[in-house]
């Protein structure tokens, strides 16, 4: 994963009060990746939820497009500095798929598919705060924004919200995932500008 995409830095436009601090407002939706954008098909894409006592819940693409779905109209804001308002995903949300899920850890592990991970807190992606997206502004999500399916945690730098998401372990400890292991903050609340550790 030592290849990035272009948009790691570049030129920095006024901010906007009205965005989290440092924020910039962007009209496009920027590609950031580390590493080549992986190739899956909807026919061989699996998610799974793994448990500290290795329960392994699984879904296939057919199994997760017959749950129910919602439709999210969030703000992102990517560490980078850009934020997009209003954008349209649809998606299941990590509420329904943690149902009949039992765990006492607090911290998850997302894995994508491309060996990419990042950690989170469990209670920062229930209640609603959280999905599996499949679709953007209507369509069906590109690989290069993360299709087959990513992670949708708005609340959080996007960074958090994994591309080419394939699943979750629970974790004991809050340990750092990719971006966390090269300085990224752990938590990454762009309202209190959780950049950097």
């Amino acid at each position: 994963m030592a290849v990035f995409s272009r948009g790691f830095t570049g030129h920095r436009p006024e901010p906007d009060d009205s965005l989290p601090p440092g924020q910039h407002l962007t009209q496009n939706f920027p590609v950031l990746s580390a590493g080549p954008t992986p190739s899956i098909g909807t026919d061989e894409w699996e998610f799974f939820i793994r448990t500290e006592s290795g329960k392994t819940h699984t879904w296939n693409w057919a199994e997760l497009r017959a749950l129910p779905a919602e439709e999210i109209s969030t703000d992102i804001h990517c560490v980078t500095s850009w934020s997009k308002i209003g954008t349209h995903w649809r998606g299941v949300s990590l509420d329904t798929l943690f149902e009949g899920v039992e765990t006492d850890y607090k911290y998850v592990m997302a894995h994508s598919y491309g060996g990419y991970t990042t950690n989170l807190v469990l209670n920062e992606i229930r209640g609603g705060k959280a999905w599996v997206a499949f679709e953007y502004d209507g369509d069906d999500l590109t690989p290069e924004h993360g299709g087959p399916a990513r992670l949708l945690v708005p609340h959080l730098y996007f960074w958090k919200s994994a591309k080419w998401v394939r699943g979750l372990v629970m974790q004991a400890d809050d340990e750092p995932g990719f971006w966390e292991q090269y300085g990224y903050n752990l938590h990454g609340d762009p309202w209190r500008e959780e950049r950097y550790s």
